[in-house]
C-alpha cells in the first residue's frame, strides 16, 4: 500500500536528511513483495469464509505478538513518543484503509485492487490542499485529474458495471492517501519499529469492536493463514517505514509500482486470476501521474527561499 508526504517540513526539521536511494529502493521492493503476499492471504481467508473485519483484528493481534520479542529485547522502558495524538489519527485512518482493502479483496481480483490503490497519492494531494492548506498549482491539479482518468480506465463506468469491490478499493485509496500525510512525520521523530509497534497497539482495541459482531470460530486451516498475516504484515510495513527513513519520498513512490507485478503474479498462481490489459493501462496512467506529483512536490519544496539565498 504507497505513502508520501511533502519534504518541506522534513528539510526544516531534519538538518542532515538521510538519502540512500539504492537502500531505500531495496527496502521498498521487499515491502511490495510482502504486502502483495498479505493481499493474497486476505483473499484466501475470505474464500474460507472468514469475515474481513475478523481478518483485520487477527492480523493486528498476531502482528503485535510478532513484535513482542523485540519489545522484550529493547525493554519496555525504552518505548516512548511525543506524537501520541498523531498515532491516534493514523490508527483511525489505517483501520479504515485496512477494512475497506480486505473487503475489496473478497470481491474483486488482487491485481485490480492493487491497481486502484495507486490512486492514494492523488488523494494525498487533495488532502494536502483541503486539510493542510498547502498551495497546489495547476500542473499538480492536472496530474491529479489525469490520475483519476486512469482509475476510470480500470473500472470503465458505463462499459462495465461498477462493482462494490471497486468502490471499496477506491475508498481504501482515500484512507491510504490520508495516512500518507502522517507517516513521514512519524518517522522523523520515531524509529521504524516504534512507529509500527505503537500503530498496532492503538489499532487492536479499535478493531476488536467490529470483529466481535461478525466473529465465527475459524477452522484449523483458517487459523494458520490468520497467524501468517501477522509476520507478513509486520515485515511489509517495517520495510515500508524503513524505506521512508533512508531515502527521499520520490524514490519510494517510484518503486511502489512493483506491487502490481507481485500482486498479478500471486493472483494468477494462487487463484487463477487474469488481469486484463485495461487494468495495466489504467495502473500505468495512475502511477505516472502520482509519480509526477511526488517529484514535482519535492522539486518545488527543494528550492531555496529568498531568505536562504541571502543568509550568510
Amino acid at each position: 500500500m504507497a505513502d508520501s508526504l511533502p519534504e518541506a517540513k522534513a528539510a526544516r526539521t531534519r538538518p542532515e536528511a538521510v538519502n540512500r536511494p539504492l537502500e531505500g529502493a531495496i527496502w521498498m521492493i521487499a515491502s511490495c513483495a510482502f504486502l502483495a503476499g498479505l493481499s493474497a492471504l486476505g483473499r484466501h481467508l475470505s474464500q474460507l469464509g472468514v469475515d474481513p473485519m475478523q481478518i483485520v483484528f487477527c492480523r493486528l493481534v498476531f502482528a503485535w505478538m510478532c513484535m513482542l520479542p523485540w519489545l522484550l529485547h529493547r525493554g519496555i522502558g525504552s518505548l516512548g513518543t511525543s506524537q501520541f495524538k498523531l498515532y491516534l489519527v493514523r490508527a483511525c485512518c489505517s483501520m479504515c484503509a485496512m477494512s475497506t482493502w480486505f473487503y475489496a479483496l473478497a470481491l474483486i481480483p488482487i491485481g485490480e485492487v492493487t491497481a486502484l490503490s495507486f490512486a492514494a497519492p492523488l488523494f494525498t494531494t487533495i488532502g494536502a490542499a483541503l486539510i493542510l492548506g498547502e498551495v497546489v498549482r495547476l500542473r499538480r491539479w492536472t496530474a491529479t485529474l489525469i490520475g483519476f482518468a486512469g482509475a476510470l480506465i480500470i473500472i470503465r463506468p458505463g462499459f462495465v458495471e461498477m462493482s462494490a469491490g471497486s468502490w471499496l478499493a477506491i475508498a481504501s485509496a482515500v484512507f491510504m492517501g490520508t495516512s500518507a500525510l502522517i507517516i513521514k512525520t512519524l518517522t522523523k521523530g520515531d524509529d521504524p519499529w516504534t512507529v509500527v509497534f505503537f500503530s498496532h497497539l492503538i489499532m487492536i482495541p479499535i478493531a476488536l469492536v467490529p470483529a466481535i459482531y461478525v466473529w465465527t470460530w475459524p477452522t484449523q486451516e483458517a487459523w494458520m493463514y490468520l497467524f501468517a498475516t501477522g509476520p507478513v504484515a509486520v515485515l511489509g510495513h517495517l520495510f515500508l517505514t524503513k524505506a521512508f527513513s533512508v531515502t527521499d519520498v520520490s524514490i519510494v513512490a517510484a518503486v511502489d509500482f512493483s506491487r502490481l507485478p507481485f500482486a498479478v503474479l500471486i493472483g494468477w498462481l494462487a487463484f487463477g486470476e487474469l488481469t486484463d490489459l485495461w487494468t495495466w493501462i489504467g495502473a500505468l496512467v495512475i502511477f505516472a501521474s502520482s509519480l509526477y506529483i511526488v517529484r514535482r512536490e519535492q522539486a518545488v519544496h527543494a528550492k531555496p527561499s529568498v531568505q536562504d539565498k541571502t543568509a550568510p
